[in-house]
């Protein structure tokens, strides 16, 4: 035959076996590949560790991590070594001889195939099932930390009479176990039944018995120890009924034994238990009867009685006994769950009070002055005005405003008192970067600089301060100065829009802000956040862990560098309390020269007895949410909520502080217990902070939801749902979405004095008159901080918030205004609708902004405040150019409005003729201002006529006004110098 190998005669080469150095290659190669695997899964954990670590939080990874490692090992071993050993107990229990069937003799050739492999297949089986448990049981960790370290709510049940920690700390944990416990019963169940089959000692086409007496007694042990754990998940199953959702209708949702749980599943549960008792004592009789005749006839008797008297027996009571008179069956259970809902959710001491809302009788004068101290009206809308601040204040194309401000609170320096004021932070925005490369994004551009802050109840009156309408800044500029005082660090390193990392104090120098002119000013942050880099390894971790290799080689980073990320407050707060609830709105504040975010964070369970679920998600959206502004919910299900912790992260350094606020709150104290040094006691909240501390609004939101329904103590009006509110629909916009909450400083019927609150309105279920009126006080400062008032109205068809804006919409002089507008290019936009109660009636008070303008003419492309309506007690709305204006139109009044910066102590002094004359002369000439605008809107004969008519008025009141003015300096210096 001819040499087809190529090679000498004789000579045999095998083809294709690699040599020695291609093995050796070939080996080194795959040895690399695992250690990059490996490293690239090392990274992950040790980023997360220096990163914990970083933020002085390190025990929170540990005892996550450590817990996570002890469940995953201890029930994955339990879940390996109880399928492992049935298998092995089954092989062991084989027959000796297989009946030679068709049957057995298909089954020889599997047998010989896995022979010699029998202990590896056991082992992987094994391994298999308990790598599936332990990873199923690791995500656990929260409900073994809630049931080891639960302590007690101090509060029991109305059925059982068990403290409530049972249902929310022990009860989930024992349900898991008992799950657990299911899974390891039926995976050996099937286990064993396989390798019974595989070795003879089941049978099913083979003569003889269908089973030995081994695996009967094998597998009838096993059922019975499922049937034991079928009779404890029904023991279980009576305290469960306390914490099940169901209803009396199908729009009824509530939680809690009824009527036909307590009379009808309740007894149904206990005997369901003997029954599954007394067949499990059955299945393991057969270690001694051999049959499972009695086994079988046991369980069968378990599911009929599952299904007679589980099933059946309840309908039966629910349809003969409940149903023809369910509200006095019902009574009894509806008053459980009122009262548990309303401590659940902290609404049981929700102050309600009668109010007629039609107004009262009171002289018109004296409804203006208490006009004046019902509230400080904030006439400018955080939801608007963030236009305002991006044109105005962004200064730089890198810099961005949020597009929903702040309300806060500031000492105005003039008087020495608090005023509500709208602030937004400016922070960096990428996108905003003219030239885009590695160092400019990670390394130039880091931060953001500045917190702005604008009056909250006044815009801008004169020209020569700004554009009029405008916001009127007390901290703006670049760097910011103004009233907040001297901050000691203005750079924003952290906030709600950075998202991306940065690396900064190393060689590189970061953009610290551009002057007026165009100097350009450099930093290096001296902050101790982040994460070193000079480590070869730690650069390395993150090169992989970022998917940046030029980490590992760029001369940007050297000596000092660290990295920055986990950027966003909510982002870093959920890294280091991650059994935490986070309010969807961080913000900002000025605290002791420094600036920091603020979020208020909640403790919540799903496992409050009788206790009414809602959904965060749902409950605690309206018009004004998106992604970033939603809640971060560890559970979206809860019927328990409170506001256990205020956390702040600082702007600068990134640092994150959790302060204890609810100190009776049973669940923060477990979690403290299983986190221990994690959160600083309440009494270390600094005074500088806690003026800034406000009541939460998602919060205010769940509970005002709730109220809609559980504002009735009274059985069957519950029932019956005759007095049930909705919370109504913005009316500012189209969206059909709910109504924000609003802050501002407030004065309820019945207070002293103005306080901060937080308010909502009511309206009667599917109806727009307004049923109620709910505020909470909101200054941490204050004894009554969380003190919920609402003035249930007694009235009948007093206006709602959407048909004050439904008679203003259609007003004339809206319609006049929005007319004129179109013919300026200009859009209207109505600002947050305010509610004030006012001598037993509503006052409603709304800020009109315009927005666009011919750029010809030099108008703004951002929204202006130009008009305030106004409505008392159901009367005509009124729409005027100020709040003054508009006061007094619609209390029918001429009276001026007390001057807000007037210093402390200084008299008011009654004007003078002359001062009246002045006031009226500029009035005059503002009117024949507008008319001259209006008028060069008809550009026809009639139109130039009007408009030279107008502009005479204008001249003359002109001329009214400086000859008054004159007089008015000679006398005030005539008096200045008498008194001198």
């Amino acid at each position: 035959m001819p040499d087809r190998g190529g090679g000498p005669t004789g000579s045999r080469t095998r083809v294709g076996r690699p040599s020695g150095r291609v093995r050796f290659l070939l080996l080194v190669l795959g040895l690399l590949a695992v250690l990059a695997m490996a490293f690239v899964m090392f990274s992950g954990f040790w980023t997360d560790w220096l990163w914990y670590r970083s933020v002085d939080y390190s025990s929170v990874f540990t005892t996550t991590l450590w817990t996570k490692i002890g469940l995953f090992g201890v029930f994955g071993a339990i879940m390996a070594v109880a399928v492992g050993f049935n298998i092995w107990l089954a092989h062991r229990l084989r027959p000796p001889l297989s009946a030679m069937s068709t049957e057995q003799q298909s089954l020889d050739r599997y047998r010989m195939s896995i022979a010699p492999y029998k202990k590896w297949v056991l082992s992987a089986v094994a391994a298999l099932v308990g790598l599936i448990a332990g990873a199923a049981a690791s995500g656990q960790w929260r409900t073994w930390l809630l049931w080891v370290d639960g302590v007690p709510f101090g509060k029991k049940d109305p059925q059982f009479h068990l403290d409530v920690s049972f249902y929310t700390f022990d009860l989930p944990w024992y349900r898991f176990l008992l799950g657990f416990g299911f899974a390891a019963a039926v995976l050996s169940v099937v286990a064993a039944a396989l390798t019974h089959y595989l070795y003879g000692g089941l049978r099913m086409t083979s003569p003889g018995a269908r089973a030995t007496a081994a695996a009967t007694s094998h597998l009838s042990v096993l059922i019975g120890l499922f049937v034991s754990l079928k009779a404890v998940a029904y023991w279980l199953d009576r305290y469960g009924l306390a914490v099940k959702s169901s209803g009396f209708k199908s729009t009824d949702a509530w939680t809690g034994l009824r009527y036909v749980d307590a009379n009808a599943y309740l007894p149904a549960k206990t005997i369901l238990f003997c029954i599954a008792v007394i067949c499990a004592v059955l299945f393991f009789a057969t270690l001694w009867r051999r049959t499972w005749q009695l086994p079988l006839i046991g369980f069968g008797l378990m599911v009929l009685s599952a299904i007679l008297i589980g099933g059946l027996y309840p309908a039966i009571v629910q349809k003969f006994t409940v149903q023809p008179n369910e509200q006095a069956k019902e009574a009894p259970y509806i008053n459980k769950n009122i009262k548990a809902t309303r401590a659940a959710y902290g609404i049981d001491d929700t102050q309600v009070t009668d109010y007629s809302g039609k107004g009262g009788a009171a002289p018109k004068d004296e409804q203006r002055k208490a006009a004046d101290s019902a509230a400080s009206y904030r006439l400018v809308d955080p939801n608007i005005v963030s236009p305002a601040f991006q044109q105005v204040q962004q200064l730089r194309k890198y810099y961005q405003f949020p597009s929903t401000l702040n309300v806060d609170r500031y000492k105005d320096p003039s008087t020495g008192k608090l005023q509500d004021t709208i602030v937004g932070v400016r922070e960096l925005n990428v996108a905003g970067i003219q030239k885009h490369n590695w160092i400019n994004d990670h390394f130039t551009y880091t931060h953001g600089y500045g917190l702005i802050a604008a009056k909250g109840t006044d815009a801008v009156t004169d020209p020569s301060q700004g554009t009029v309408g405008a916001p009127d800044f007390t901290e703006s500029g670049l760097p910011t100065t103004g009233q907040l005082g001297p901050l000691k660090h203005q750079q924003i390193y952290y906030g709600e829009k950075t998202t991306q990392y940065s690396i900064v104090g190393g060689p590189q120098k970061e953009l610290d802000y551009e002057s007026k002119g165009g100097n350009t000013k450099t930093t290096s942050y001296q902050g101790n956040s982040g994460v070193s880099l000079a480590n070869p390894l730690n650069r390395a971790a993150y090169a992989v862990a970022f998917s940046e290799p030029q980490m590992l080689y760029s001369g940007a980073v050297g000596k000092g560098s660290r990295i920055l990320y986990n950027r966003t407050p909510k982002d870093r707060i959920h890294a280091v309390a991650p059994w935490l609830t986070l309010d969807g709105d961080a913000y900002p504040a000025v605290v002791d020269g420094h600036i920091k975010w603020i979020v208020d964070a909640y403790t919540t369970t799903d496992s409050y007895p009788y206790s009414s679920r809602t959904t965060l998600g749902d409950t605690t959206e309206d018009s004004l949410t998106n992604h970033s502004r939603s809640v971060v919910a560890q559970q979206n299900q809860v019927n328990y909520i409170r506001n256990s912790v205020k956390a702040t992260v600082d702007a600068y350094t990134g640092k994150v502080t959790l302060y204890q606020w609810d100190t009776k709150d049973p669940v923060l104290k477990t979690w403290m217990k299983a986190f221990p040094g994690t959160v600083e006691p309440k009494a270390d909240v600094p005074a500088g902070l806690k003026a800034h501390l406000r009541y939460p609004q998602d919060l205010f939101k769940v509970q005002r939801e709730l109220l809609t329904r559980y504002h009735v103590r009274d059985a069957a009006q519950f029932y019956s749902g005759s007095d049930a509110w909705q919370v109504p629909d913005d009316p500012t916009t189209s969206s059909n979405s709910a109504v924000p909450p609003y802050y501002l400083s407030l004065r309820m019927p019945k207070q002293k004095s103005r306080t901060f609150s937080l308010t909502s309105t009511f309206t009667p279920s599917g109806r727009p008159s307004l049923s109620g009126f709910m505020a909470v006080d909101s200054d941490a400062t204050s004894s009554d901080y969380g003190k919920i008032r609402i003035l249930r109205v007694t009235g009948d068809n007093v206006p709602g918030p959407g048909q004050v804006q439904s008679k203003l919409s259609g007003s004339t002089d809206v319609a006049t205004f929005v007319r004129d507008l179109k013919g300026s290019n200009s859009d209207i936009e109505y600002g947050n609708m305010l509610t004030v109660p006012v001598d037993n009636g509503f006052l409603y008070v709304e800020p009109v902004y315009t927005k666009g303008g011919n750029h010809r003419t030099g108008s703004q492309n951002y929204p202006l405040l130009k008009k305030v309506a106004a409505s008392y007690g159901g009367g005509k709305p009124v729409f005027e150019d100020s709040l003054g204006d508009a006061l007094n139109a619609v209390f029918g009044t001429d009276e001026q409005p007390p001057s807000t910066t007037q210093p402390p102590g200084k008299q008011t002094k009654k004007p003078s003729a002359d001062d009246k004359a002045l006031q009226q002369a500029i009035q005059d000439a503002q009117q024949a201002e507008a008319d001259s605008k209006k008028a060069l809107t008809h550009l026809d004969k009639d139109g130039w006529a009007a408009y030279g008519k107008a502009q005479q008025k204008l001249q003359e009141a002109l001329d009214r006004a400086a000859e008054l003015e004159g007089r008015s300096s000679k006398s005030g210096a005539g008096r200045g110098g008498g008194s001198g």
